[in-house]
């Protein structure tokens, strides 16, 4: 089922002691490897559990990123070989009669697909200024597939909610190696739960999940932060309270206003689960600090999301923001997906700082200022890129 199976073997069940967190060198360069099962050249932030990144330039290419270099996100180690004839969902808890489907019995249930990005909610942590802990990515802690699967009201529509229900909590395959340390586990509000978008999924851009992005099944939650998107899923619980586990109440918790946004060295103040995604503009076909060649327009490509609404319009600056024009839009592939634009911007020879900024169907205005707390999540504002003309 594996390539290379003594040295991924080595990688990935490697002890926590022996974690490298690779992050950014003093240089700014990042290494890169293609080392690890079903997966092409990626950027290393860890070994152990893997934390793989998509270079920019991937996303320039198509509407979808490929399985191959799709970013790559653990807490816990992992099962390194799954049998899918033996694989069962448990589902229990606040229900009327518990289950334990077997992917047979989720293939007989309506199929359903959606486009939608899937992003780290700390994706372009490793570019907050100050600097914060954690994984640091730039900005390729993110996705866009094609999730094909069952959805998951029709799941729990065979359990049968109890009256009471108030939320549904998810866990996968992955297991702490330290022990008294908390499952990987996060909830979703039943209303949100039970909406028409939110997946099992077992496809993903037609083909099969990668074992390193969730096989056999993983929960698909459009327009919200990928800490949700709970992988190798294999037990759903309903609850008739709140979900007090760490993973809800203590993790990923994010300061209580619309930016996600203090003061560095400011009090936390109070702090709210990290949930709907932001609008984004990211340009993909040039980088920071790159030398181009003059011409009477430069073209500017990217990515654009939208977060809990379609993306509507983006824009472009190549004086800092003090001016934008609109540009081209791609294909519009749903409200939860990727939208590529396409541009072009007179810059004269020297220095000039490009932008992109993206607005949503809600009007939702991307910041030209960065937001900034101490967990690095939730990354909103506009990301400037300086190019040198000539």
């Amino acid at each position: 089922m594996l390539t290379r199976r003594t040295l991924i073997a080595s990688a990935l069940a490697a002890p926590a002691a022996a974690q490298i967190n690779l992050g950014f060198a003093d240089n700014g360069s990042r290494p890169l490897t293609s080392e690890f099962p079903q997966k092409g050249e990626m950027i290393l932030q860890r070994s152990s559990p893997p934390l793989l990144e998509t270079p920019m330039h991937v996303f320039d290419v198509s509407d979808f990123t490929p399985n191959s270099q799709f970013y790559v996100r653990w807490h816990y180690p992992f099962p390194l070989q799954i049998d899918p004839a033996r694989h069962r969902l448990h589902i229990g808890g606040h229900v009327n009669k518990p289950l334990s489907l077997s992917l047979a019995d989720l293939a007989r249930l309506p199929r359903h697909r959606v486009a939608a990005v899937n992003q780290c909610a700390g994706n372009g942590r490793g570019l907050f200024a100050p600097r914060v802990v954690g994984a640091q990515w730039a900005n390729g802690a993110m996705g866009n597939a094609l999730w094909e699967g069952v959805r998951l009201r029709d799941v729990l529509a065979l359990a049968g909610l109890r009256g009471g229900a108030v939320a549904v909590r998810f866990g996968g395959l992955d297991a702490p190696i330290n022990e008294g340390a908390p499952d990987y586990e996060k909830s979703l509000p039943v209303d949100h739960a039970l909406t028409d978008d939110v997946l099992i999924a077992w496809k993903m851009n037609g083909s099969s999940l990668p074992l390193l992005n969730g096989y056999p099944l993983r929960l698909v939650v459009p327009g919200w932060y990928s800490t949700y998107w709970v992988k190798m899923l294999d037990q759903i619980t309903v609850l008739d309270q709140a979900d007090s586990g760490f993973w809800m109440a203590k993790a990923y918790l994010q300061p209580a206003n619309p930016l996600a946004d203090i003061a560095p060295g400011a009090p936390a103040g109070p702090r709210v689960p990290v949930t709907v995604m932001r609008p984004r503009a990211i340009i993909t076909n040039i980088s920071h600090g790159q030398r181009l060649p003059p011409r009477t327009l430069t073209p500017v490509r990217g990515v654009a999301m939208g977060g809990d609404h379609g993306v509507k319009m983006v824009e472009l600056s190549g004086d800092s923001g003090k001016s934008w024009v609109p540009v081209q839009l791609g294909p519009d592939l749903g409200r939860w997906s990727f939208r590529r634009f396409f541009g072009a911007l007179a810059l004269a020879p020297g220095q000039n700082i490009i932008m992109a900024r993206a607005t949503n169907a809600a009007g939702t205005v991307q910041p030209l200022a960065q937001n900034w707390n101490p967990s690095g999540y939730n990354r909103a504002g506009v990301e400037p890129l300086a190019v040198e003309i000539g």
